[in-house]
């Protein structure tokens, strides 16, 4: 015994010295080795049991128990059965002599370590295991103590970690689900017996008169005045031990609930006392706690209460989440629908003492997430069940959610009830549009619902009416590319659109009139423009006056974002419905960017400039955002009445010019810069009318554009008036025949435009290939910059277009196209500037290559693999960081362009490709870790044999049929199989990015093209993948891809199913190394030769978890241990 004395003083001064806080790193390693050591003796468990016996030093118990569970988790097969019957008997009477005494941590672990040998031995050799747990339970002593293991059983017996074999997983699930009845009932009849117990039905007093009990309401949901009434029972107080039995029993509720499948044995009694129990959720009432000086501190409220409350939502929750419905069950969820709509009801009722808001503010911020949660679940999973029903009030209960929503305490939970609203509505528009027969009924029922819906929406958005709210949200910083008060103002934006939707003519006469009343002020603001020294000033000084100002022009911006989202829902088959509308959204729209430019506010001096100047900026940017957004409507209204009498809509185009081209200037504020450059843009690529170009004010920005002495635009700002003055010239006129579409002016005018914008860019050729000073070098790179930037934009925005229009647009730029060609050598160092190179000829690739012509798009290829030599890709790839593996990856996308051309005329260029890329490309990335060019070099390779099949496989479909499949012609087959093992090698490599984009690749081209059946495939490669598939499964490293590829396991071995179960498993088996003969017989006996996809991919499954289970048990085996 002396020993096992010492050895505990030993180990406490050990843990002691390895916690404190001098000991050395170097120290504690020693000191875990030795620990370590220790716990691999065979029978240091006896040590670890007198331990636990005799010491009150947490750190030595949690050591001792962590021994155990090493015993049982990894070491248990090889135990003596004896020693087995040992360790069952004595931690469980050790856990019942201490558990009172034991800290909380160290009972939960014993309890885990006491389960831990439930799940290996239970009921075979221990029998007694789950009928000890319903003794605990039932034993008023231990009951706290029987719910935690309990609890512990459900976590770790219904979904058991993979260290155990599939078979015994199903064991213990089936053994469980024998309990489930019995457990329920024990839990049920615990809850119900404390709520009673504590129960103060005697004592109700008659409800007060300010209470407002909506009776007709409360009956209309509930069905049954008793059961009403049996809710309005006050809630009993709990002493703590009750509280904390409680407590235990919904924690165990909320986690059988998650796994055990909805039936029978989930009770109406059972239901109704969780909701009871989620009522302590519900009640903002406090007691009061005496203080230790026998004074009172007054009322505290008493969180744990409340936890109660959120445990039991908890539970509710659970059993919501589950979609798949019994019938039997759909009363029980009617029950349980109408049972919450009460607790609704009765956390939104407004009385004297209470504003709903203030009643929310009160109640614990989890018990408002749970509660929000539920009616989540409730409009997006069984609202459509629950609709059909007549007796339930969904109009009552979206004036609940209604309440709910606007008083919510904090922005995360007004967000989160948006999100509920959204799905509402998302849910109300797919039902109209499955039965259009009854639309009108559908809208009717809801549309006071709605038009309330939307009216609160709008006024929460405003300063007007939600200053104090609006003012705490965050404008500065972004968090997912947008601010606070952005995320705030786009998700009401969406619901305002989703109702615009339903119903057009409400939504529209409750926005108009309010942006009406703000634009009054914004339009008047001109009388108070007084001319100054340092030019012109507003006259508003009065702090009262600006701020209200501030407010008002806030909120105009707001509205203005509004209108522009509803742009959608005025053009197309609803175009002359509500074309009034829309004419005067649009004329209005029309004035006020007119206004703003004419007054030119956006310059003007304010009282507070910080504020009023940003304000007025705002607001002048936002209105020719939201007359951009009705560039759709104007086009349609462009194609109605250009025949007829076209003067209103060539008046609208020409006044919004007006109010554009002021702003075209260095000196304007780039927000409102670009707002106008960007709706300029719309003009002329969605409306595109025919007058355009004559317009003074477009001419005007053309002088401004091709005057080199003008000052350059902001860069961003520069592309876009490119842009627009390019489709100007080059886009098709809409309703105009081929005969009067004036190209060859136009295409004069184009090259002209073109030749003014590169005319310093043409000049570099001369210059290129002298050696450049440093300075010269980096103007020379400002100006490939400026100039390639522009090309690659009016590239980009015809590639689309009609023939003619790319023919001129590769007329004017022509001469710049071989000016970038003869400069590309000479920069091939500057990654810099090849990666902008690559993107013009990206660029033109894709939407010019035709008009390119063939012999000078040879010409680019050929010098690009002329430059990118293995050295040259070598020294991008390794030493030139992410810039130079994006010119590496420009250039991969290049050949993808030129790989997927059909027909004969690129196809000469395979073979240099291909062994660009195996010789030269993949033996530089195949071994670095790093995922950068991968993609686009397996890219390419599929691209390869995805639209080149025939450079590999040559034989026609009818040689195939009349030769039969044996004997399909194979060309470059090296090459082909070295394309193979590279995607066989990508699938060894951790990035499953990557690993996810190759098997895709794989299995398209089996869709496609029939991969996996050619001989080549059949014969020499396709067990080899199906082995990599495997063993990637087994080493648990891809897991997030088990279904894929699981799936493209059983396509290729579905190939050659015979192979597979004959010759490719037992081979598979005999080379798997940790597991011995009997236990491969018995991996091959349980992969069933089933030849259909679900019961495969089981297999599958099966057999990765038992392998890995099998090595485990094995690895866990003392040495020398016989196995027979």
């Amino acid at each position: 015994m002396a020993s096992e004395e010492a050895s505990l003083r030993a180990l406490e001064s050990l843990m002691t010295e390895f916690f404190h806080n001098c000991t050395t790193n170097e120290r504690k390693r020693e000191i875990e080795e030795l620990l370590n050591n220790f716990a691999q003796q065979i029978g240091a468990w006896r040590f670890c049991l007198y331990f636990l016996s005799s010491t009150r030093n947490d750190y030595v118990m949690m050591y001792s128990l962590t021994v155990f569970e090493n015993l049982i988790n990894k070491m248990w097969l090889g135990v003596p059965s004896q020693d087995k019957m040992e360790i069952r008997s004595c931690l469980p009477k050790l856990l019942l002599a201490h558990h009172k005494t034991l800290p909380y941590f160290i009972r939960n672990k014993l309890c885990k370590v006491i389960v831990d040998i439930g799940r290996q031995d239970w009921p075979m050799f221990y029998h007694d295991f789950f009928t000890n747990i319903l003794q605990l339970i039932q034993s008023p002593v231990t009951t706290p103590l029987g719910l935690i293991m309990l609890k512990t059983t459900s976590e770790e017996l219904a979904c058991p970690r993979e260290d155990l074999s599939v078979a015994r997983k199903e064991e213990l699930r089936k053994l469980l689900l024998d309990q489930v009845q019995t457990v329920l009932g024990l839990l049920t009849g615990i809850l119900e017996s404390i709520w009673d117990k504590h129960s103060v039905t005697a004592a109700t007093p008659p409800p007060s008169p300010t209470s407002g009990e909506s009776g007709d309401l409360l009956s209309s949901l509930l069905q049954s005045p008793s059961a009403a009434k049996l809710l309005n029972q006050p809630i009993p107080i709990l002493d703590t031990d009750s509280e904390y039995i409680c407590s235990l029993a919904l924690e165990c509720l909320a986690h059988l609930f998650s796994w055990i499948p909805l039936s029978a044995s989930i009770t109406p009694s059972l239901l109704t006392t969780i909701f009871h129990f989620a009522r302590f959720g519900c009640d903002s009432r406090v007691r009061k706690v005496p203080c230790v000086n026998g004074s009172s501190h007054g009322p505290l409220p008493a969180p744990e209460r409340g936890r109660l409350g959120v445990l039991a939502m908890a539970c509710i929750n659970e059993l919501m989440s589950k979609n798949c419905v019994p019938m039997e069950f759909e009363e029980y969820l009617l029950r349980m629908f109408q049972q919450t709509f009460y607790l609704l009801q009765k956390i939104t009722r407004e009385n004297n003492a209470h504003t709903v808001k203030s009643r929310l503010e009160e109640l614990d911020e989890s018990y408002i997430e749970k509660f929000t949660d539920f009616l989540r679940l409730f409009v997006s999973v069984h609202l459509r069940r629950i609709e059909s029903y007549s007796q339930f009030p969904v109009v009552e209960f979206l004036a609940l959610l209604f309440k709910y929503t606007f008083h919510q305490p904090t922005h995360e939970g007004y967000f989160s009830c948006l999100d509920i609203w959204t799905l509402f509505l998302d849910y109300l528009t797919s039902k109209i549009k499955s039965r259009l027969a009854d639309k009108e009924a559908v809208l009717n029922r809801y549309e006071d619902a709605l038009v309330l819906l939307l009216t609160e929406v709008l006024n929460r958005i405003q300063f007007r009416y939600n200053q104090a709210q609006l003012e705490e949200l965050d404008d500065e910083t972004l968090d997912d590319d947008q601010t606070e008060w952005q995320r705030y103002l786009r998700q009401s934006l969406e619901v305002v659109a989703k109702v615009m939707e339903l119903l057009p003519t409400h939504a529209f006469s409750t926005l108009f009139p309010v942006l009406q009343d703000n634009l009054e002020v914004y339009l008047g603001l001109q009388q108070f423009v007084v001319t100054s020294g340092t030019g012109p000033r507003l006259n508003i000084t009065a702090e009262n006056d600006c701020r209200r100002l501030h407010c008002s022009l806030r909120d105009l911006s707001s509205l203005l974002q509004a209108v522009g989202r509803l742009a959608e829902y005025f053009s197309g088959h609803v175009f002359a419905a509500r074309f009034n509308d829309a004419l005067t959204v649009v004329e209005r729209l029309v004035k006020v960017t007119l206004y703003g430019s004419q007054i030119k506010l956006y310059n003007i001096e304010t009282a507070v400039p910080s504020v009023l100047k940003p304000d007025l900026i705002d607001v002048h940017a936002q209105s020719l955002a939201a007359l951009q957004a009705y560039a759709h409507w104007l086009a349609q209204f462009y194609s109605e009445v250009h025949r007829q009498n076209p003067e209103q809509f060539v008046s609208l185009v020409s006044t919004t010019l007006e109010a554009i081209t002021p702003l075209i200037s260095s000196k304007v504020q780039e927000k409102l810069l670009l707002s106008a450059c960007h709706l300029l843009v719309s003009l002329a690529t969605t409306v595109r009318p025919v007058f355009l170009i004559s317009i003074p004010a477009v001419q005007k920005v053309f002088n401004r554009i091709t005057d080199t002495s003008a000052q350059r635009l902001p860069d961003k700002a520069q592309v876009l008036v490119c842009r627009a003055l390019s489709n100007v010239l080059l886009l098709p006129w809409p309703n105009l025949p081929e005969s009067e579409q004036q190209w060859a002016v136009r295409s004069t005018n184009h090259a002209s435009l073109v030749s003014a914008l590169t005319r310093e860019y043409r000049q570099l050729k001369a210059s290129a290939i002298l050696p450049q000073r440093k300075v010269q070098l980096e103007d020379t790179k400002v100006i490939i910059h400026q100039t390639l930037s522009v090309l690659e934009d009016i590239v980009e925005s015809v590639s689309g277009e009609s023939t003619k229009s790319r023919q001129i647009c590769y007329q004017s730029l022509q001469e710049s196209v071989q000016v970038s060609l003869a400069l590309f050598p000479a920069f091939i160092h500057q990654s810099d500037v090849t990666d902008e190179m690559l993107s013009f000829f990206l660029t033109l690739f894709q939407g010019l290559r035709v008009q390119m012509g063939v012999p000078f798009t040879e010409q680019i290829i050929q010098t690009f693999l002329n430059m990118f030599t293995r050295e040259q890709l070598a020294e991008s790839i390794l030493h030139e960081g992410s810039t130079g593996c994006r010119v590496v990856e420009k250039f991969l996308k290049i050949l993808q362009v030129v790989v997927q051309e059909p027909g004969q005329v690129f196809k000469p260029f395979l073979p240099s490709v291909i062994s660009l890329c195996m010789e030269q490309v993949y033996p530089i990335i195949a071994e670095r870790s790093s995922p950068d060019v991968k993609a686009e070099l397996f890219e390419l390779l599929f691209r390869v044999l995805h639209h080149n099949w025939r450079y590999f496989f040559k034989s026609s479909v009818l040689a195939s049929v009349q030769r039969g499949a044996a004997e399909e012609q194979m060309e470059n087959e090296a090459q082909f199989s070295a394309i193979m093992q590279a995607f066989g090698q990508s699938f060894l490599q951790p990035d499953i990015h990557l690993f996810k984009q190759n098997l895709f690749y794989l299995e398209t081209l089996n869709t496609k093209q029939k991969l996996y059946h050619k001989k080549i495939f059949r014969t020499t490669m396709l067990f080899q993948f199906v082995n990599v598939l495997l063993q990637v499964l087994v080493h648990k490293s891809h897991d997030l891809l088990q279904e894929e590829i699981g799936i493209a396991t059983y396509n290729m071995a579905s190939v050659d199913f015979d192979g597979f179960y004959s010759a490719f498993l037992p081979e598979f088996l005999a080379s798997c190394d940790g597991v011995d003969s009997n236990q491969k017989n018995v991996l091959g006996r349980n992969f069933k030769m089933d030849r259909d996809l679900p019961s495969f991919t089981q297999n599958v499954h099966r057999l990765v978890n038992d392998l890995r289970y099998y090595r485990l048990c094995n690895d866990s085996l003392p040495p020398g241990t016989v196995k027979l």
